[in-house]
């Protein structure tokens, strides 16, 4: 590969050039305008997505999750965040009525960018929706808890997004040098996966680890080209057009997303396949049709679409200015406290959103019948989103990201209680309509809390290093959702006690033969022709405890601390130029 290059990670090159005196006034009218008008949550510096950009949080034990989570806008406030002139000089109000015609170059370029955004939304589906709840039927939650470490590296990808934007094969092109290898190792992967299936899934509690690294290593290698891609979409569309790159990406991450999690999860259902009388889907199956996907689109990719000349000026920022850059950042005090507040912020309803769904199919919920109360849960979002862009807008968008809290925690408890009082199944369609309000309505809640925040991130991100800035503050974001669920799952073990009950041979005598809380502790249990009794539930105590500490923490952490974050001036935030 070629020597690095003077390039930051997803960032547009008009906004890395160092600041000169003839331009502060420029910059200083740039900096009231985010202070005073309402933001949109896409810059076109900041396209790069991130576990709290992709909104593909289904409340189970992902990273969720966070927790992935899809930025949600209008039309005219993508509209609004694209428009600018190629020339750099100020457009009139003639300029700003005129409506913008799609050109078929940009056209092609939104098909392209969507695709990629799909290939990299299967495998996400996959780690952080579908097979937890697969392997539920045969791990522990200890042991789904390391399963969850897969989510990590989707958090971090910042570390070396510098890399990636910089190193490449010029003769391949600065972006396809990483997408087209990413994509062939995801595909060779998911082949991988689908040839020894039946190995890793059948008993899975001896192959944990090689689980555990192999869907890491899909996440990572996702993680990798969706930095390529973003930086793609920067050049990719045409000025006027580039806000429509947040557009491909949410429709490309959530066809993905959802097509590994949602749509499977019923396919694979052999209580849903016997009612519609159709085949089962087997992960097997599934993972090779993604497989051939991903290997024919990187072929496409490599043969017959060629990537545009982008331009190094020496005066952009190098890979180390951008670590030096982050550095800098991290060492504003009042950026410490926000990345305290992130880092905490979330634990509150994490035994909510990590073991909640898990517990209730453990009682009896169909995993095809989850599946429809998450997609129809997914529009409500998309529109709860918008309503949050308005209400986020202005000086205060930290605002409803406080107010968002207190449902949230009190859907977290409404979800303890479900769990403790759910009914045996068959479930009444009144009860399953009750599910489908709950999930909705704590969706909103969700969906509040990140157009906030993000809204939040947009106004005090330096617009001159906007990508980096954003892309580091939505990474403790993502890890505030992300580090907590290893530990509530182990929990949930820990706090457990259950035991087998034996009968004797011709006595009534009922005798505590083992525990009953690890999968070996069951299987031994069964193979004694015994019955687990579970005395008590570490759920309740986890949630208890997550739910607590979110109480404590908000009131007296939390609500002061953003208030006065929120009411420090916009240049606090800034970061002197060496």
């Amino acid at each position: 590969m070629s020597a690095p290059r003077n390039k930051s990670p997803s960032e547009d090159p008009p906004s890395l050039r160092h600041r000169d005196r003839s331009n502060n006034a420029n910059v200083e009218d740039y900096t009231s305008q985010i202070d005073m008008s309402p933001l949109p949550l896409f810059h076109k510096e900041t396209v790069s997505s991130s576990l709290d950009s992709i909104r593909i949080l289904p409340r189970v034990p992902t990273g969720s999750s966070s927790d992935i989570e899809l930025s949600l806008l209008s039309e005219e406030e993508r509209s609004s965040a694209g428009r600018n002139l190629q020339d750099g000089d100020a457009y009139s109000s003639a300029d700003v009525a005129k409506t913008t015609v799609m050109s078929s170059r940009d056209q092609k370029a939104m098909t392209l960018l969507i695709i990629l955004y799909l290939i990299q939304g299967i495998p996400l589906g996959l780690a952080l929706g579908s097979v937890p709840f697969i392997l539920r039927e045969h791990l522990s939650y200890s042991q789904l808890g390391v399963f969850a470490l897969s989510n990590y590296p989707y958090s971090l990808k910042l570390l070396w997004s510098p890399i990636v934007d910089s190193t490449f094969f010029p003769s391949i092109g600065r972006r396809k040098s990483w997408i087209i290898p990413m994509q062939l190792t995801i595909g060779s992967l998911m082949l991988y996966i689908a040839s020894n299936v039946g190995r890793l899934m059948e008993n899975p509690a001896n192959n944990l680890y090689e689980l555990t690294f192999v869907f890491t290593s899909l996440v990572l290698f996702s993680a990798t080209q969706d930095i390529a891609v973003d930086g793609w979409a920067l050049t990719l569309l045409s000025q006027e057009n580039l806000s429509y790159a947040s557009t491909c990406q949410t429709i490309g991450l959530n066809t993905g997303f959802f097509a590994s999690f949602t749509v499977f999860l019923a396919l694979n259902s052999e209580a849903f396949a016997a009612k519609w009388g159709i085949p089962r889907l087997e992960l097997s199956t599934y993972l090779r049709f993604c497989s051939l996907l991903c290997f024919g689109v990187t072929f496409w990719l490599t043969f017959f679409e060629t990537e545009g000349n982008e331009s190094i000026d020496e005066s952009e920022m190098t890979v180390t200015s951008v670590y030096k850059t982050i550095w800098s950042i991290c060492k504003l005090k009042h950026v410490q406290a926000l990345i305290i507040m992130h880092f905490f912020a979330k634990v509150g309803f994490q035994a909510n959103e990590a073991v909640t769904s898990l517990k209730m199919i453990e009682k009896g919920l169909g995993r095809e019948d989850l599946a429809i109360v998450v997609l129809i849960d997914f529009p409500f979002q998309i529109l709860g989103g918008w309503f949050a862009a308005k209400w986020s807008s202005g000086d205060k968008p930290l605002r409803p990201w406080i107010w968002a809290f207190w449902p949230r925690l009190a859907f977290a408890f409404l979800s303890t209680l479900i769990v403790y009082w759910f009914p045996t199944p068959p479930l009444s369609y009144g009860f399953f309509v009750y599910l489908i309000i709950h999930t909705v309505l704590q969706g909103l809640a969700s969906t509040i809390q990140f157009v906030g925040i993000s809204a939040f991130h947009t106004r005090v991100s330096d617009p001159l290093i906007g990508g980096t800035y954003m892309t580091l503050l939505n990474t403790f974001t993502n890890l505030g959702g992300t580090w907590p669920k290893y530990f509530v799952l182990k929990g949930v073990d820990y706090f457990s006690e259950a035991y087998c009950e034996v009968k004797e041979a011709h006595s009534e005598l009922l005798v505590r033969a083992t525990e009953c809380v690890s999968e070996h502790g069951k299987e031994v249990c069964s193979e004694i022709d015994g019955k687990c009794i579970t005395e008590h539930d570490g759920y309740y105590y986890v949630s208890a405890m997550c739910m607590s500490f979110g109480v404590l923490f908000l009131m007296l952490y939390i609500i002061p601390t953003a208030r006065k974050l929120q009411a420090l001036p916009v240049y606090r935030w800034r970061v002197s130029p060496e």
